[in-house]
């Protein structure tokens, strides 16, 4: 079962998703060990991630708007070391 990640990249996007975002709640599961050997996996690890954010910046955006402010809070990470990022960007009162 994957775990909350306090490695490197991850505290790193937290930090980014933070300050851009102001989220309600953020939670950041690495997933990197789940895809071993698939295409993608780096082997400094770190590379799959599932994300669940609320915040008030997600009220009244679509999903795509939503993910492209994710997208944007996260800059190079998500060229350089992020290869999967499953999303799931909510507004307060949403479930």
């Amino acid at each position: 079962m994957a775990e909350p990640s306090t490695a490197p990249v991850a505290t790193e996007m937290r930090r980014r998703l933070e300050a851009a975002l102001a989220p309600h709640t953020l939670t950041l599961t690495d997933e990197s060990e789940a895809h071993r050997g698939h295409v993608g996996h780096d082997a400094r690890g770190e590379s799959h991630f599932a994300l669940t954010i609320e915040s008030e910046a997600f009220a009244g955006k679509s999903r795509v708007e939503r993910q492209r402010l994710v997208y944007a809070a996260l800059g190079e990470l998500m060229h350089e070391r992020v290869h999967a990022l499953s999303i799931r960007a909510i507004a307060p009162g949403e479930t």
